[in-house]
């Protein structure tokens, strides 16, 4: 017997938290300049997406990070945020220059963002919603 073709795309799946301002226009940027279409995007306020979380030990009540799953590989922090923009090709990938910053250093600015980001960039009253266009990379 065969196996029905899964339609949804494969390629790294990014976590995001779809209250949080700055995390839904990253998400929308991503998925603008994803030309390949090669990232799927699950919001942690989603069953699939909180299980995610919940899987590589983060809280989806309170996600204090992006995630990029990528099969077994898993990215976090500013790793997640480079892997990203490197990602989607010129001129988005020469934010990788950004990698010659030590890991701590970047890793320690990215979670101050992320602690302070509903302060700084504002919360929405309800999750964001994918247009219709690219529903289909939306887990």
């Amino acid at each position: 017997m065969v196996e029905p073709e899964d339609p949804a795309p494969r390629g790294p799946v990014i976590l995001f938290d779809a209250e949080c301002v700055l995390c839904c226009a990253n998400a929308r940027f991503v998925l603008r300049r994803d030309r390949a279409a090669r990232f799927r995007l699950a919001s942690v306020q989603t069953g699939i997406g909180a299980e995610i979380c919940r899987r590589h030990g983060i809280d989806p009540a309170d996600p204090v990070t992006m995630l990029v799953v990528d099969g077994a590989r898993v990215r976090r922090d500013s790793d997640a945020v480079l892997f990203i923009y490197e990602q989607l090709g010129f001129p988005w990938r020469l934010v990788g220059v950004l990698r010659l910053i030590p890991a701590k250093i970047r890793d320690a600015a990215y979670r101050w963002v992320a602690r302070h980001r509903y302060r700084l960039f504002g919360r929405r009253d309800s999750c964001w919603v994918a247009p219709p266009e690219y529903r289909g990379r939306i887990l």
